[in-house]
């Protein structure tokens, strides 16, 4: 009978084999057959690291500093890290917020805390007091480890074991004092179905909830990611994310540290795309994956050259404008490729290297991925609707639910998505929207989506979001709330230019009707909150106004 780390490597190798073979990958993979004890970074990280002197781990910033951490240091540091966090009172299962920037106890700490079977709470250093004095409650947090400059957001937050990666003072334990703790190797206290991560998703249409991940649901999930990114042993991978969020663990945790690849990590204070180009070429980055607004702001900068060792791009976070994955494509002679998934998944539909992407869709479903689409009117099975994951049996991939009140699967058997697709003839999914944003105007279904693709186009439009505005004539019109590009003014030539634009390239049912220039509201992981638009429209009194502008009548029609 094979070990875990057998299975898993088999399931890697396999995909890793199939390389511009997706339809043979989706036929022939199967999800490691995994039971009883399991613990990723013992049975797999550990088995991997001992003894390999491969980079794990890269980490550069701006301001010139360059650390390189080998797969043996990592398992070394954690195992110290780890026999030390017990020592202070960590338990199997607890839950550790840990709230990190880029840096490498942030590493340290996910690996250590997975070591002795306590939860993993990633959390974004941009939480103020308020956000961590409902989330620090509603998690159970036993333990946070964070940095000086957020220890006092925590005050007042008690009966927690605060641990600093800065000098101890107060109630506060230095994480360096872990450096000369003794360590042997960790032992097993896990089992494969035992929770290891919390995620409180990004908040777009409600409160956050807060999902569960065991050892399997996304450490073994991420074959998918991995599948995905085109990762591979010995490749330097760059991903753009703020510690935190799923994302961060997809793409600069599991996925590459399955690959047996080094994550690359480029820290900065101010986006600058110029300097980022050059870390890509001097680094040799050779799979890269950045959010869609990250890839706009380095094309508007020019792209310049090919980083020459780039061999992979792809896009997450959002949906893929095709305007962006063309600009790309002319300039570099590569194509980024877009995917999907969920905090609640890991990727489940995706571009895969090698196979043709077609601008505009997300791609297939990635291997090991079990989908249907449902009509939410009807609720059944169609070529356009929701994206939903049956749960008999329950995929390996998918959270086992959320704590609190919040259900994960509905009454049909399935775990709804609240994603709009539609499914062409040739097996791509294209994203339509979420369930609770399309809305109707003129008794026609609009996607926002669909309307933000063609603005963004415009030259003037850094990010725009389409919400219904209420309209005594048609019920409601598509307005678009638009966050300027750097050097366009928000007055009437530039409405009148955007709106010109859209016209010549929408529908008339879906022409863009009014334009407002805002700053748009966003959740603490970067996403609009079209909510907070919605509600804005219905009570006027709460619209932030920087500049409104209804369609002048010769745009109309």
């Amino acid at each position: 009978m094979s070990t875990p780390a057998q299975a898993i490597r088999e399931a890697r190798d396999l995909l890793l084999s199939l390389r511009g073979q997706g339809d043979r990958a989706r036929a022939e993979f199967r999800w490691p057959e995994i039971s009883g004890p399991f613990n990723w970074a013992v049975d797999w990280f550990d088995d991997l690291g001992r003894g390999n002197q491969d980079t794990a781990l890269w980490l550069r910033d701006e301001d010139g500093s360059d650390e390189r951490y080998s797969y043996d240091e990592m398992v070394h540091r954690s195992d110290r890290l780890a026999a030390w966090l017990e020592a202070q009172g960590v338990a199997k299962g607890d839950v550790v917020m840990v709230m990190l920037g880029n840096q490498v106890e942030l590493w340290d700490a996910m690996l250590a805390v997975m070591k002795l079977g306590a939860v993993i709470l990633p959390t974004t250093v941009a939480l103020q007091h308020d956000d961590l004095a409902d989330r620090v409650p509603r998690a159970g947090v036993a333990a946070v480890v964070t940095s000086p400059d957020c220890e006092a957001k925590f005050d007042g937050l008690d009966d927690l074991l605060c641990v600093t990666t800065g000098e101890g003072h107060d109630r506060w334990r230095p994480m360096a004092d872990a450096a000369g703790f003794p360590a042997g190797a960790r032992p097993v206290v896990t089992d494969a179905s035992d929770p290891v991560l919390l995620y409180f998703t990004s908040g777009t249409t409600e409160h956050p909830k807060l999902v569960v991940h065991t050892h399997l649901s996304y450490p073994v999930g991420h074959l998918s990611t991995m599948y995905f990114i085109g990762v591979r042993p010995g490749d330097v991978h760059l991903n753009i994310s703020s510690p935190g969020w799923g994302k961060h663990a997809w793409s600069s945790f599991f996925s590459p540290w399955i690959a047996g690849a080094t994550v690359f990590s480029y820290t900065y204070h101010r986006f600058d795309p110029a300097r980022l180009l050059r870390e890509l070429e001097d680094c040799g980055v050779t799979t890269f994956c950045a959010p869609p607004t990250v890839w706009r702001m380095m094309i508007k900068a020019d792209l310049g050259a090919r980083p020459s060792a780039l061999r992979e791009a792809v896009g997450a976070g959002e949906p893929l404008n095709p305007e962006v994955i063309s600009a790309v494509q002319r300039a570099w002679g590569l194509t980024i490729r877009d995917g999907y998934g969920q905090t609640e998944t890991t990727c489940t539909v995706g571009n895969a290297p090698g196979e043709e992407v077609r601008p505009g869709a997300m791609g297939k479903p990635m291997p090991g991925a079990r989908l249907v689409i449902i009509d939410p009117d009807t609720g059944e099975e169609s070529r356009h609707g929701e994206i939903c994951i049956p749960v008999d049996p329950w995929p390996l991939n998918l959270t086992t639910g959320y704590l609190g009140d919040f259900r994960t699967v509905q009454a049909d058997g399935r775990y709804h998505s609240g994603d709009l697709v539609s499914l062409d003839d040739h097996g791509y999914l294209t994203y339509v929207g979420r369930t609770d944003d399309v809305f109707k105007a003129s008794d026609y279904k609009v996607s926002p989506f669909e309307l933000e693709s063609v603005l963004i186009e415009h030259p003037a439009v850094l990010e725009a979001a389409v919400v219904p505005a209420p309209d005594e004539l048609r019920l409601a019109v598509p307005k678009a709330c638009i966050a300027l590009a750097d050097g366009f003014a928000p007055d009437e030539a530039t409405a009148l230019s955007i709106l010109a634009h859209a016209k010549d390239r929408l529908a008339p049912y879906l022409r863009v009707r009014r334009v407002e220039f805002v700053e748009l509201p966003k959740t603490i992981s970067g996403k609009v909150r079209r909510v907070e638009l919605r509600a804005r429209e219905v009570d006027p009194a709460v619209v932030i106004e920087d500049f409104r502008y209804e369609a002048f009548p010769q745009l109309r029609g």
